[in-house]
């Protein structure tokens, strides 16, 4: 008699193929999760939405989320060091705004996903 647990279960060899051709390797997939724990922080959103809006300062970061300056500055490292937000320096003052086109897509496409 044929074990009916097992009844359905068979290799689909060529979509086992294409997709051992087409993974990244560990090392790639492990930063990649890495990259989406970094928006998992609601302040860090926040922080990337107001960015993709305009360049901002801490200060104003810190007026507009209603966060300390301390705590904008702390997330803003986060960011920089995932290279997700750039800086640029205009006197004593620190501008901050989205890194790349795919930073903006990755913030614009999240946000039309859970409007959908």
């Amino acid at each position: 008699m044929m074990d009916s647990k097992n009844e359905f279960l068979h290799v689909h060899e060529e979509s086992i193929k294409k997709v051992s051709e087409n993974i990244p390797d560990d090392e790639t997939l492990y930063d990649l999760a890495e990259l989406f724990k970094v928006f998992g922080d609601s302040t860090r959103i926040k922080i990337l939405y107001a960015l993709f809006t305009t360049e901002l300062c801490v200060y104003d970061i810190s007026q507009l989320l209603n966060v300390s300056q301390t705590a904008v500055s702390h997330q803003l490292r986060v960011l920089k060091t995932n290279k997700l937000v750039k800086s640029r320096k205009e006197g004593k003052n620190v501008f901050y705004s989205l890194a790349d086109d795919h930073v903006y897509s990755i913030i614009g496409q999240g946000i039309e996903h859970i409007e959908e």
